[in-house]
């Protein structure tokens, strides 16, 4: 399960495509209190943040249909709570995941994304 702390535009399709399954999983899970994977690391550093997530997923969703893609599966606005600063309890830093990616040998431009400094 991940979501990565990356622009949407670098992750290949296969990345793009899968982040989007988990954030919808990760916000059936937290909306419908649902137990399985609840304890799960990446579960848990979204809860009180659903409107971090709600972001995401729009920003997702406009790389996915900027690609090409259909997407037909919106999440609610309405009903939004929690905080909407970005997430910064990382599982892993941004460098980190970048390192990640790469390891992977997939398409994910990874050359691309600005070094930031963390908090």
């Amino acid at each position: 399960m991940r979501v990565w702390d990356l622009p949407p535009s670098i992750l290949c399709r296969q990345h793009l495509l899968g982040q989007h399954r988990e954030i919808h999983a990760i916000w059936s899970i937290l909306v419908n209190d649902r137990w399985g994977y609840r304890n799960h690391p990446e579960v848990r550093r979204w809860e009180g943040r659903l409107s971090s997530l709600w972001w995401r997923h729009f920003r997702t969703a406009i790389e996915m249909r900027r690609r090409g893609y259909k997407h037909n599966s919106t999440l609610p606005a309405a009903g939004v709570f929690g905080s909407g600063v970005p997430q910064r309890a990382f599982i892993n830093t941004v460098a980190e995941q970048k390192v990640l990616l790469k390891a992977k040998g997939c398409d994910c431009k990874i050359n691309l994304v600005e070094e930031r400094k963390e908090p």
